[in-house]
């Protein structure tokens, strides 16, 4: 039987509210002023995904105020409709996601920017950016700027998910960003789908799950010469906390949505 509570309970409890605080009305301090005041809106298709949002958003917008919405009802509807050959996501997902935004943009005086979280869920980016265009308010998806990176380094792409919902959307947002780019023609992609290591992931054994990825890659490279490796989920972004220099370990380019979706949300931020 899977053990919930195998670990330091008050040591788990004091880092997370280290890192997340309580919410506070004020703003947080930063050494970046340009940032400051600063909020954000992260609309999010399960609440266990927020610890990664809060991680990666610290990193990269020290100061700025994290607002997440989402909950897992959302994953579990677009899991069963994927697992039943529904639409996927479903388009009840796609209004929840929207409402989500609205929310954000109408509490508390809105936010500056507003990121969907799920790279499954890309496909609503039109119906949100829609739902918020009253308010005024720039919207991405975090796999946007990831597949925007991945298009500019070319090459042979090695795209790894570790849940399927996540491939076909993924696929398709790299192929509808070369064109855009006017790359399609020279766009060469493979994938891969690693489902033990988010087994692995909802037993808190992230090592693990870091190292099937690091042994999806070499088997890949093995087999063909890959210019760069595209993790898909905003929850695999965690291998670089094993592998921090992926060019020094496997001599190309690993991106991830971690980085490449929080630090254009600065960008978006600083050019305000």
């Amino acid at each position: 039987m899977k053990s919930y509570l195998d670990f330091n309970a008050l040591e788990m409890f004091e880092n997370y509210m280290k890192m997340v605080g309580t919410p506070l009305l004020s703003d947080e301090e930063t050494e970046e002023k340009r940032l400051y005041g600063k909020k954000i809106g992260l609309v999010n298709a399960a609440s266990w995904i927020q610890l990664w949002c809060y991680y990666f958003g610290r990193l990269h917008l020290p100061g700025v105020k994290l607002i997440n919405v989402g909950n897992e009802a959302v994953q579990l509807h677009f899991m069963k409709a994927f697992q039943q050959g529904e639409q996927c996501p479903p388009q009840r997902n796609i209004e929840i996601f929207s409402n989500y935004a609205t929310e954000v943009a109408e509490l508390n005086g809105g936010v500056d920017a507003i990121m969907v979280t799920c790279s499954t869920m890309n496909r609503s980016y039109p119906a949100v950016k829609k739902a918020v265009e009253p308010y005024g308010i720039p919207v991405i998806t975090i796999d946007q700027p990831l597949m925007e990176s991945a298009v500019r380094i070319g090459g042979k792409i090695l795209i790894i998910a570790t849940v399927q919902t996540t491939v076909d959307n993924t696929k398709k947002l790299l192929e509808e960003t070369a064109m855009a780019f006017g790359k399609s023609e020279s766009l060469e992609y493979s994938g891969a789908v690693v489902e033990e290591a988010f087994s692995l992931l909802g037993e808190g054994r992230i090592t693990d799950h870091n190292e099937l990825i690091a042994n999806e890659i070499r088997k890949a490279q093995e087999k063909d010469a890959i210019d760069q490796v595209v993790l898909a989920q905003l929850s695999m972004s965690v291998f670089k906390l094993s592998y921090p220099n992926p060019e020094s370990s496997f001599g190309i380019p690993v991106l991830t949505s971690g980085d490449e979706g929080f630090k254009k949300l600065k960008e978006i931020l600083l050019e305000q």
